[in-house]
């Protein structure tokens, strides 16, 4: 660097410095985030897709969902039910049998092992609390396993 160019980088330099250390005493940093009150936030909302068809030729049922004014994470228990903005997770229950799981990833759902033919899943929106908030049912039909087109001559 060349000494014309120094003293220009040193006052820069300062300035950022300066303009930084001004602006964390101009606010509050005591003070806590400002946060939504529950009341006043939307209602949590589960949008399910329907499952996706490459897989599903192979047996494999991938259900992909999104969900609004609520965050999918592993927290449970009364007083995460408070948090703000909403967090929760998702039951999910295969054709009315008991053994519902809790799906606490924003991953889509991965069922595998499911007999050829028609059934159902029940995905459905729960706080921490396991209160449920919102559902929706998606058909599956699993088809049969395709013969395979290998010959095996030897």
């Amino acid at each position: 660097m060349t000494s014309l160019f120094r003293p220009l980088a040193i006052a820069a330099a300062g300035i950022v410095f300066g303009a930084s250390a001004w602006a964390q005493a101009a606010t509050d940093i005591g003070r806590p985030a400002a946060v939504i009150p529950l009341a006043s936030e939307a209602p949590a909302k589960l949008v399910v897709y329907p499952p996706l068809a490459e897989p599903l030729a192979r047996g494999v049922v991938i259900v992909q969902y999104r969900t609004e004014n609520l965050r999918i994470i592993p927290v449970f228990g009364k007083a995460a039910v408070d948090v703000s903005p909403r967090v929760g997770h998702l039951h999910v229950t295969v054709d009315d049998r008991p053994g519902t799981w809790a799906h606490t990833s924003g991953d889509p759902i991965i069922v595998v092992g499911l007999k050829p033919g028609l059934h159902k899943m029940l995905i459905e929106l729960a706080d921490p609390g396991h209160k449920i908030l919102g559902s929706e049912t998606v058909s599956v039909s699993v088809p049969e396993p395709k013969a395979s087109s290998e010959s095996h001559a030897h």
